[in-house]
């Protein structure tokens, strides 16, 4: 496969960059300020990185307006107002495009007959589309994913190996699930029995409802609803090993981290950033805007717009305060023990 080159000039352009420098300089590959080649471009999001630059061998690099890097003669420099968000449009540039999957039923496949299949959907091999589910326009399935019976696929979908979509389950338009992402599942719901000798399943009779554009990292689950629909709102994405629980409302084109869970019924609003790690229980309401920091915990609201942290989760401002505090307290002890005010 043939490696992507642009000149500076081009890759200016197509980037809205404010160049400075050579627009003559042959880029062949995005990488690192400490690794990248003479051929390569890199970036610089933040000042606290710009004094790598005057160690670096890449020709280029996209910075964020406001920073000044280290004079190096012969190279480039493409300013912008934010060097990660240009630099993933960028990557999006020298991406090597994997093969077009082949439209059509691969021999292996199994497809119910009464399963409604749009044009240009392409079937791999071990796939199998239930009884009534619909397959929507240019969506792909590849080899061992399952949508199961009454589920429903958009148009323009992603379906990586053995991603599951369960009965009635419905995902939108342009929507991606990576490998093993599993959507619709029981809810985890069991009672004590009257005996006290075991446990009751309670029956999950909802379903699974993914936005436009959602996309469910690998090994993630979802869980059906006990009743109406657990939803994932337009845009949302989800990174690897994340767990959603029955009956939960997340919003729009919030992201959450790897190895998040999410407890039954609670409420995530819009634009929600959650690190990864972290845990929520159930009934909770995550208010607009929020962003939860990486390994804290929550048995409380979170309020719109704030940034929490810790465990048990509260303002991240009192976290860190909390924290000051704690590394105190050897030296505390040691006063106190001196003073008399401990015992041995």
């Amino acid at each position: 496969m043939r490696r992507p080159s642009f000149t500076t000039a081009e890759l200016a352009e197509r980037l809205k960059a404010r160049l400075e420098g050579p627009g003559d300089l042959p880029v062949r590959a995005l990488s690192g300020l400490a690794k990248a080649g003479p051929d390569a471009m890199s970036f610089v999001g933040h000042a606290k990185y710009a004094g790598q630059w005057a160690g670096s061998r890449a020709a280029a690099a996209l910075v964020s307006e406001g920073i000044e890097l280290p004079a190096r003669p012969g190279t480039a420099l493409l300013f912008v107002p934010n060097a990660d968000l240009a630099m993933a449009k960028a990557l999006d540039l020298f991406a090597p495009q994997p093969p077009a999957a082949p439209v059509g039923i691969h021999p292996a496949a199994s497809v119910d007959p009464s399963a409604n299949i749009g044009a240009q959907v392409s079937i791999g091999p071990h796939a199998v589309v239930g009884p009534g589910a619909e397959i929507g326009e240019g969506s792909v399935l590849h080899a061992g994913s399952v949508v199961m019976e009454d589920a429903r696929i958009g148009r323009g979908c992603t379906l990586y190996p053995n991603a599951v979509v369960y009965h009635r389950c419905e995902v939108g338009d342009g929507t991606i699930l990576h490998a093993g992402a599993m959507i619709g599942a029981d809810g985890f719901g069991y009672r004590a029995a009257e005996d006290g000798r075991g446990l009751v399943k309670i029956p999950h009779i909802g379903k699974v409802v993914l936005g436009v554009g959602v996309e469910i990292g690998a090994n993630s689950c979802v869980d059906r609803a006990k009743f109406d629909a657990t939803v994932v709102g337009d845009g949302t994405k989800l990174d690897n090993l994340v767990q959603i629980g029955h009956n939960c409302q997340i919003g729009r084109a919030v992201v959450i981290a790897s190895g998040v869970a999410v407890g039954g019924s609670t409420i995530v609003g819009d634009g929600v950033q959650i690190g990864g790690g972290a845990n929520l229980a159930d009934h909770l309401t995550i208010g607009p805007r929020a962003r939860l920091a990486g390994g804290s915990s929550y048995m409380t609201d979170v309020p719109p717009g704030q940034d929490w942290g810790g465990t048990p989760g509260m303002p991240l401002r009192e976290f860190f305060k909390v924290q000051a505090a704690m590394r105190r307290i050897p030296d505390l002890l040691k006063k106190a023990k001196k003073l008399g005010l401990l015992g041995d």
